[in-house]
């Protein structure tokens, strides 16, 4: 305890003597990068957003080297804050203030916490700062806007979607006798409340009975995992989240120990041990999409408050045969035909490393104009009319009147 409070006490510091001058170049905007943590996952929408970044000449390739090193940069082009709350949410808020009292122009926040909590910071500001999200699963859920219409005129970003209903539709190719699972929930994460939610319902009409365990922080997670396997769970079924995310190998370890599978709807949690791994997959992409709009808003391009939420659909089924060996666990060949990759023998199908585990993490070749016709092109497509506007407002009011 007393170690975490002097690792926190540290983080606030470093935030109250960093580059306390950055935001004083009125010619360069200043963007406050703020992620909740740094995760592999992360870093693959960092990467998006640096080579976009990179790509329209923003940061040059000495720029490049500071900012993948996690630093601040007051460059020649735009000035960056970085900050990481090492996953403590107190430290969260600390962090946006700090960015805030930095007179940052544009909020850049990767994850669903930090999100959150930026958006209900800045509702209260006269000027607030343009919030770009990304890495976000839930953001009607997390109160971050209404629909992807219906937001602040200052909020705009890319929906990390997690298709549930094909998610919990991969257990019974698993096991189609499959009677009782197991799933954990953060009640302080938006993401983690909504996808548990989402398995009880879902597993629900599939005749399947859900056990779920509470968790507040990584260390409840080894006991959690194993109140479910005592309660019956015949597989570990986890939702969005960080805790669980981080902590993956925990729920492995119990589980693996037991003879238990462990699904994620993140597909490349099976290179932290999960046994199938089905849903979202492509973090780079999300980052690309977000630095389209930061580039087009700094370049005057776009109107981000008429720009709506981005969700782009796509389901990746991934499995881990080492993991199921070690666990006893068979894997159907139904289950296995629909694998778009694998984990077998320490290595990937994909042929590539945990440490950046996607494949098509570089960007198209092209020339500048090409870059930003294409761009531009995107974000005309995400544009909200009068109507699409009018057309949601609608539908809220029923729902609420309902």
């Amino acid at each position: 305890m007393y170690k975490k409070l002097a690792l926190i006490a540290v983080i606030v510091l470093a935030m109250l003597m960093a580059a306390p001058g950055l935001a004083q170049d009125a010619e360069n905007p200043t963007i406050a990068f703020l992620r909740y943590g740094g995760s592999s996952l992360i870093s693959l929408s960092e990467k998006g957003i640096l080579d976009m970044l990179q790509a329209y000449g923003m940061i040059n390739e000495e720029e490049r080297a500071v900012l993948d090193e996690s630093e601040d940069l007051e460059g020649e082009h735009i000035n960056v804050i970085y900050r990481d709350a090492g996953f403590d949410l107190p430290t969260v808020n600390l962090m946006i203030e700090d960015a805030l009292d930095n007179g940052a122009d544009v909020l850049l926040t990767l994850s669903t916490p930090v999100t959150q909590l930026a958006a209900n910071i800045t509702r209260e500001m006269d000027d607030p700062p343009q919030i770009i999200f990304a890495i976000v699963g839930t953001p009607y859920f997390a109160g971050v806007a209404d629909t992807p219409c219906v937001k602040d005129d200052h909020i705009a970003g890319t929906q990390t979607d997690i298709p549930y209903e094909q998610y919990v539709n991969v257990l019974p190719t698993f096991n189609p006798d499959l009677k009782v699972i197991g799933t954990i929930v953060n009640a302080s994460q938006a993401n983690s409340v909504f996808g548990a939610e989402r398995i009880e319902e879902l597993a629900g009409e599939l005749g399947i009975a859900v056990e779920t365990a509470g968790v507040t922080t990584l260390s409840d997670l080894p006991l959690a995992t194993e109140g479910l396997i005592s309660k019956g769970a015949e597989a570990i079924v986890v939702p969005g989240g960080y805790t669980v995310s981080i902590g993956m190998s925990a729920i492995v370890d119990i589980a693996t120990e037991n003879g238990i599978a462990v699904f994620s709807p993140v597909s490349q949690h099976v290179y932290r041990g999960a046994t199938v791994g089905a849903g979202f997959y492509s973090l780079y992409r999300e980052g690309v999409i977000a630095a389209r709009m930061l580039v087009a808003h700094i370049n005057g391009e776009v109107d981000l408050s008429r720009t709506r939420i981005n969700l782009t659909p796509g389901f990746t089924v991934a499995l881990n045969l080492d993991s199921a060996a070690e666990a006893g666990v068979e894997i159907s060949e139904e289950l296995l035909a629909m694998a778009d990759w694998t984990i077998k023998d320490g290595g990937s199908s994909e042929g590539v490393s945990p440490e950046l585990p996607e494949i098509g993490i570089e960007l198209p070749a092209m020339t500048l104009d090409e870059r930003r016709e294409a761009d531009l092109e995107f974000l005309a497509g995400i544009h909200c009319t009068d109507e699409m506007i009018s057309e949601q407002k609608r539908q809220l009011e029923t729902q609420w009147s309902d």
